[in-house]
């Protein structure tokens, strides 16, 4: 059995499992870019709530749609709305998906809108399944001009809407050492926060730091010599933490679960694939804290209408096999979570 995630380092590498790119990701279509990772074992998990009339399964993280082109081939009834931030993404995906019509429907928007979603596309404000495959994509990953990788110079931006918000450039010339060490230590879990950001503010003073192999040099310098020898490169902690914090991804996560709970039916089901502890975490605690009976131990069977509202379908989390890991290197990270909805999830989100 795999082991749960939490008993892992508390780090999970974040880089979401799609195809390397190895030419420019504008010269590719994108079934080029996206290899889904655990396709199967996600449509397994989410059958039973899809193979109704009518159903609706919302992807909320639709990346280059891959995820969701093998759930409209096996599901011959079914619509799929997808949601994405990247308007790129978007655009990739729709081509890839026209030939399926009005069975896809793609949202511009941020996954904690799925509410809308849901009230706008499901049956009385209601959807069948939720998959939700977060972290970033090889589309960002692997396109230099994001800014998302430490291993190809390019601007610091990470946005994955690139015409909003504060790109990480910005949040690097604005926050002082207080903030940054925040971020690095909370975000990315990284135990020399403090150096690094004062080096951060000290190197801004004659010189903005602008360009990814600026920061990776810096935290290269920032990190004592032994710390460097072990654990990978020493800057992916600082570009995780940087990620999350520009696009705000923690908080969109503990909104967006919630909200897509409370609007899936009962009977369907939620699956979520994360690439690193931190949501990890959070999927983790939401599910557990809604599968538990809290009832008196002395009670002998769960009163009516005090069950939980949710079923785990997965004990743990689940991981990349062997065969997987061997075609999908970047699946080493996937910890993936499921639920089938008992009850109505109440929130008041």
């Amino acid at each position: 059995m795999a082991p749960d995630a939490d008993s892992l380092d508390p780090l999970i590498e974040d880089a979401r499992p799609d195809a390397r790119a190895t030419v420019r990701t504008s010269e590719l279509r994108a079934e080029d870019l996206h290899v889904p990772v655990l396709l199967q074992t996600c449509l397994d998990l989410l059958a039973p709530a899809l193979n109704g009339p009518d159903a609706v399964l919302v992807d909320a993280t639709l990346g280059m749609g891959g995820h969701t082109e093998a759930a409209l081939r096996r599901f011959p009834a079914i619509r799929v709305v997808g949601i994405d931030r990247d308007p790129r993404a978007l655009a990739l995906a729709s081509t890839r998906l026209a030939p399926f019509g009005d069975r896809f429907i793609a949202v511009e928007t941020t996954y904690d809108h799925i509410d809308e979603v849901a009230t706008a596309h499901g049956r009385d404000g209601l959807i069948d399944a939720v998959l939700m495959d977060l972290g970033v994509s090889s589309l960002q990953l692997d396109d230099p001009e994001r800014g998302f990788s430490y291993s190809q110079d390019a601007p610091l931006d990470m946005r994955m809407d690139p015409s909003r918000g504060v790109s990480a450039a910005e949040l690097l010339a604005s926050a002082d050492a207080r903030e940054l060490t925040r971020v690095l230590r909370t975000y990315g879990e990284e135990r020399f926060a403090s150096r690094i950001a004062r080096m951060i503010v000290e190197e801004r003073v004659d010189q903005p730091v602008t360009r990814t192999s600026q920061l990776a040099d810096l935290v290269r310098r920032a990190i004592p010599a032994p710390a460097r020898r072990t654990g990978g490169n020493p800057s992916k902690r600082t570009f995780q933490a940087l990620r999350v914090a520009v696009n705000d991804e923690l908080h969109l996560l503990e909104d967006a679960l919630p909200r897509a709970l409370a609007h899936t039916r009962v009977g369907g089901r939620v699956v979520v694939e994360a690439y690193q502890s931190l949501e990890d975490r959070i999927v983790k605690a939401t599910f557990r804290q809604g599968s538990e009976t809290h009832v008196p131990d002395r009670l002998p069977v769960v009163p009516e209408g005090m069950e939980p509202p949710l079923r785990l379908l997965t004990h743990g989390a689940l991981r990349a096999d062997a065969t997987e890991l061997t075609h999908n290197p970047r699946s080493a990270s996937v910890r993936l979570r499921a639920v089938e909805i008992v009850s109505p999830w109440r929130t008041r989100a």
